[in-house]
């Protein structure tokens, strides 16, 4: 699977974990050059406290487009750290 915006591969993986219909990618199959952190945080009620990235791609910027659960709740461990995407970020095989 890949994660796409601005026409930039963020991510790619073929070990993606589907949570809520989200895939959720291994953190280090990120590219680590597109992605700034933020100081957003949301919780789920069984997932724990997300922390939230911002994408930048040739000088443009999507908001808290990224996110993960680094310390998840125990029914969420199974894809604790992993990143998953929205606000027009593109996944595709």
């Amino acid at each position: 699977m890949k994660a796409i915006w601005n026409g930039q591969v963020i991510a790619e993986s073929t070990d993606t974990i589907v949570v809520d219909g989200n895939h959720y990618f291994p953190h280090e199959k990120i590219h680590p050059e597109y992605f700034r952190s933020s100081d957003t945080h949301t919780t789920c009620y069984w997932k724990g406290i997300a922390s939230y990235y911002t994408l930048v791609v040739d000088g443009k910027e999507n908001q808290d487009a990224a996110w993960y659960y680094p310390h998840a709740q125990d029914k969420a461990k199974y894809f604790e750290g992993r990143v998953a995407f929205w606000k027009g970020v593109e996944i595709s095989e």
